[in-house]
């Protein structure tokens, strides 16, 4: 018998239920297949594309979603298997995903991103390394009790550091703050976030975390620093199109994730 959910609380997402299974268990409606344990998790759909053209990848299975396909990849990487998955854009649908590889059978995971930057002195492209992330989105909370942040793995974090500094690039380890509202992204909650230690906004990160801990797997992250949300005017910076950088850092995640 499962242990009882947190009392009424005066807010629902206060309500952490610490029972091991659910009504829809991913083991259960998912079968284990032979999946590489290692997975990067991209956001970069054009980076996935050539990499899986280039390295001529197979689709291992596809995580059917009623926006249509996620598909799981393989590639070769000097004689090592390694999966790719896109996690689509936000807490729940990226949880949901990362559950479903979870019981296809991956295990170790490093994902490549991009984020806001809450200091514009941080560059396009700059890299960082959340080591913890504010949980101010709503996924979390289903998987871990209430608390402000919830930490990345830190033997994930360290094979990312590892892997950086072999090739002599810059990063700065440091904290996200992950949200669900990016148009709600106000000054005042801005300047709170700077208070509290965060240098970037991002979507996904704190739901990562949280269901990596809840399933014991290993699972660490690299954003590269993207739009500036730091001002009174949002400022672009033309993030989303810095192809070079995207491609480069889908090749460091896969080293740090091969490395674990």
């Amino acid at each position: 018998m499962s242990e009882s959910p947190s009392p009424a609380q005066p807010y629902p997402i206060l309500e952490f239920d610490p029972a091991p299974e659910a009504v829809i268990e991913p083991a259960r409606i998912l079968k284990s297949i032979d999946a590489p344990e290692h997975c990067v998790v991209c956001f970069f759909q054009e980076a996935i594309a050539k990499v899986c053209r280039e390295r001529a990848a197979k689709t291992l299975f596809s995580l059917k979603w009623e926006d249509g396909p996620h598909p799981l990849y393989e590639i070769d990487v000097d004689g090592k298997r390694l999966a790719i998955l896109h996690p689509g854009v936000g807490a729940p649908m990226a949880a949901g995903l990362l559950e479903g590889v979870i019981a296809l059978g991956c295990k170790k995971f490093i994902a490549c991103g991009s984020a806001g930057v809450l200091d514009k002195q941080i560059a396009v492209g700059h890299l960082i390394v959340p080591a913890s992330a504010v949980r101010d989105e709503g996924t979390s909370y289903h998987y871990l009790p209430p608390a402000r942040e919830v930490g990345a793995s830190a033997e994930g974090i360290a094979a990312i550091e590892r892997t950086l500094q072999a090739h002599s690039v810059p990063y700065l380890v440091s904290k996200t703050w992950t949200t669900d509202a990016p148009y709600r992204e106000t000054r005042a909650k801005v300047q709170q976030r700077k208070a509290e230690g965060c240098v970037a906004v991002d979507m996904e990160a704190a739901a990562f975390f949280a269901v990596a801990q809840f399933r014991r797997v290993t699972f660490a992250q690299i954003l590269y620093g993207g739009d500036d949300v730091s001002g009174g005017e949002w400022d672009s910076r033309r993030w989303h199109t810095r192809e070079e950088i995207r491609q480069n850092l889908f090749w460091l995640a896969a080293e740090a994730c091969l490395a674990l």
